[in-house]
C-alpha cells in the first residue's frame, strides 16, 4: 500500500451523485491529495437502516451510484479500500426472505445464524450474560416463518441485520463470491467489517475468540491469493489491539483519536507518548470515520488498566459535549437510535470546539504517527455537526454523515483551515521519511514525533503550553522549518 494519505467517503454523500462524480472530484478539486480511497458501502441499497452496512445484495453496486466498472476505473488511479460486511446481511435480502417463505426447503436455511444453532439445549442466564454486544438489549430478534414457527435469529447490531453463519457452506460461498467480485474490480484492501463478532460459541463472549482469529486468517489467505490485503475493524482494549495486530495484515489505531483530544485538552502528552511507543505499526490511522469517536479503545477493562483512567475518560467525553455546545449529547447513546456503547457521535472539528489551530495540530499528530493516514470527507472540509440531518433521521451517527453538493464543496475549499489542511496533506505525501524509523519523545511542554530514513529526517515538534508547533525537515540541502500557525495565517491571506 502507498504511504500517501487516503480519503474515507461515501460516493453519494460527498458528490451529491455517484462513482463517476467521485472520480472527477479526486482527479480535479482534490487532485494530488490522496493515494487511495475507502469508499464506504456502495452496495444495494445505500439507504437501508445502516447507511449501506446492511446490504440486500453485497455484490450489486447500487445503480443510483453506478456500476462495478466505475469502481474498476477509480481503482486504476487510486488504491481502493472496500467493506466486506462479514457478520450480517439485510433482513430484506432475497436470501433471508426465501428462508421466511420456505423455512423447510430454502437453499439458504444454513446461511443465517439462529439462537438454536448455538444453543441447541437452550441458553442459560449465565451464558447470555457472557455474550458481548456493542448495544444494550438482546442479541436475538424473533421472526415468524411462513409455517407459523417463531424463530430467534442472531442480530448482533439491529433486528434488520441478520447474522450470517460464516462456518456454513452457504456462508462461505457468500463471502467467497464477494471476494471474487472485489478482486475483479481493482479493490486492493478489504475492511473486514464487524469480523470480531463473526464466530459464536455457547458459553463464550462470542467476540474475538481464538476461532475468530482462525476465521480471519482463512479469509485473509483467500484475499491474499486474489491479490488483496485485509484490515480488521475491532473496537477493544488496547492490549487486544496489539495482540490482534500480530495476527492480521492491518488494524485501525482507534486509540489515537481520543488520545489526541485528551492531549490537546489537558496539554499533557504522557498518555499519547506512551501509546505511540507500543502501538502497532501495521495500522490505519484515523481521527474521524463514518462512526463516532471511539472511547472503549483507551479505557480500562474489568481486569486491566486503560491508556486513560475512568476519570480522564469522563472528562474527555464531557469536553466533547462542551466543545460542541451540547450537540454531541443529542446524537449519543439513548438520545439517538444507534445506541453504541463505545462511541461519542460528533465531528472531530466540533469536538475541538472549532479551533482551527487545534484541529490542524490534531491532523499533524495523526500524519506523523505510525501507519497509513485516512481522512474522512467531513473532516477534510472541517465541517460542523449536521443537526438538520440528525433531526430528520434521529440516527446519531448522521451528525457526521452530511450530504454535500458541489457548491458546498467549493465553499469549504475556501476556508483557511481547509486550505491549511490541504497544504499539510501535501507535505506529508511528499516526504519519503515515513518509510523509515519512527521515534517519539515526551518533552517538558509537549512531544516530538520524528522519522528518519536514508539520511533524511522530519520531525513534528509540539509545544502544548504555548500553542506552537512546527515541522522540521532535514536533508542533504540543509534544514527547513514550517510553523503550523503559518500554514493557517498564510491561508487566511
Amino acid at each position: 500500500m502507498r504511504s500517501k494519505i487516503q480519503l474515507i467517503t461515501y460516493a453519494d454523500r460527498l458528490t451529491g451523485a455517484g462513482l463517476k462524480e467521485l472520480k472527477k472530484l479526486l482527479d480535479n478539486d482534490l487532485n494530488n491529495l490522496f493515494g487511495g480511497a475507502h469508499i464506504l458501502p456502495f452496495y444495494y441499497p445505500i439507504d437501508g437502516s445502516d447507511a449501506g452496512f446492511d446490504p440486500i445484495n453485497h455484490i450489486q453496486v447500487d445503480p443510483r451510484l453506478g456500476t462495478w466498472k466505475d469502481i474498476e476505473n477509480i481503482g486504476q488511479d487510486y488504491e481502493i479500500m472496500a467493506d466486506l460486511i462479514v457478520n450480517h446481511m439485510s433482513a430484506g435480502s432475497d436470501e433471508f426472505q426465501d428462508v421466511l417463505r420456505h423455512p423447510q426447503t430454502s437453499l439458504y436455511r444454513d446461511l443465517f445464524l439462529t439462537k438454536q444453532k448455538v444453543f441447541p439445549n437452550g441458553m442459560s442466564d449465565e451464558q447470555e450474560t457472557k455474550i458481548y454486544r456493542p448495544r444494550p438489549g438482546s442479541c436475538f430478534s424473533r421472526y415468524t416463518l411462513d409455517d407459523g414457527v417463531e424463530t430467534e435469529f442472531w442480530t448482533t447490531f439491529t433486528s434488520a441485520q441478520i447474522d450470517i453463519d460464516v462456518n456454513s457452506k452457504p456462508g462461505q460461498a457468500y463471502l467467497d463470491k464477494a471476494l471474487q467480485q472485489f478482486a475483479q474490480s481493482n479493490i486492493k484492501l478489504i475492511r473486514l467489517d464487524a469480523a470480531g463478532y463473526a464466530i459464536k460459541q455457547a458459553g463464550s463472549s462470542c467476540f474475538m475468540l481464538n476461532e475468530t482469529f482462525e476465521f480471519i486468517n482463512k479469509l485473509s489467505e483467500k484475499a491474499h491469493a486474489l491479490g488483496m490485503r485485509t484490515l480488521a475493524e475491532i473496537h477493544a482494549h488496547y492490549e487486544t489491539q496489539i495482540h490482534i495486530a500480530k495476527r492480521v495484515d492491518m488494524v485501525y489505531d482507534f486509540a489515537l483519536p481520543p488520545l489526541i483530544l485528551h492531549t490537546i485538552n489537558t496539554s499533557n502528552s504522557h498518555s499519547l507518548c506512551h501509546w505511540l511507543t507500543i502501538a502497532p505499526k501495521n495500522c490505519i490511522t484515523v481521527l474521524d470515520t463514518h462512526d463516532g469517536i471511539g472511547i472503549i479503545d483507551v479505557g480500562p477493562s474489568e481486569t486491566k488498566a486503560g491508556l486513560l483512567t475512568e476519570e480522564q475518560i469522563d472528562e474527555l467525553v464531557n469536553s466533547i459535549h462542551r466543545n460542541s455546545a451540547g450537540q454531541s449529547l443529542k446524537a449519543t447513546g439513548k438520545a439517538a437510535n444507534n445506541l453504541d456503547l463505545y462511541q461519542v457521535n460528533c465531528t472531530y472539528y466540533d469536538a475541538l470546539g472549532k479551533n482551527d489551530y487545534h484541529y490542524l495540530l490534531a491532523r499533524a499528530i495523526q500524519f506523523f504517527s505510525p501507519g497509513i493516514p485516512q481522512v474522512y470527507y467531513a473532516g477534510l472540509f472541517a465541517l460542523s455537526n449536521d443537526m438538520d440531518l440528525l433531526e430528520k433521521t434521529q440516527v446519531g451517527r448522521d451528525i457526521n454523515r452530511p450530504y454535500l453538493n458541489p457548491q458546498e464543496i467549493q465553499n469549504a475549499l475556501k476556508k483557511p483551515v481547509v486550505q491549511a489542511l490541504i497544504k499539510l496533506i501535501k507535505i506529508r505525501n511528499q516526504l519519503k521519511v515515513f518509510e523509515g524509523n519512527f521515534s517519539v519523545d515526551k518533552t517538558q511542554n509537549g512531544l516530538n514525533l520524528t522519522w528518519d530514513h536514508l539520511g533524511h529526517q522530519a520531525s513534528l515538534q509540539v509545544d502544548l503550553i504555548h500553542n506552537q508547533s512546527s515541522i522540521i525537515i532535514r536533508n542533504e540541502t540543509g534544514e527547513s522549518q514550517i510553523m503550523l500557525m503559518d500554514l493557517l495565517n498564510n491561508s487566511s491571506n
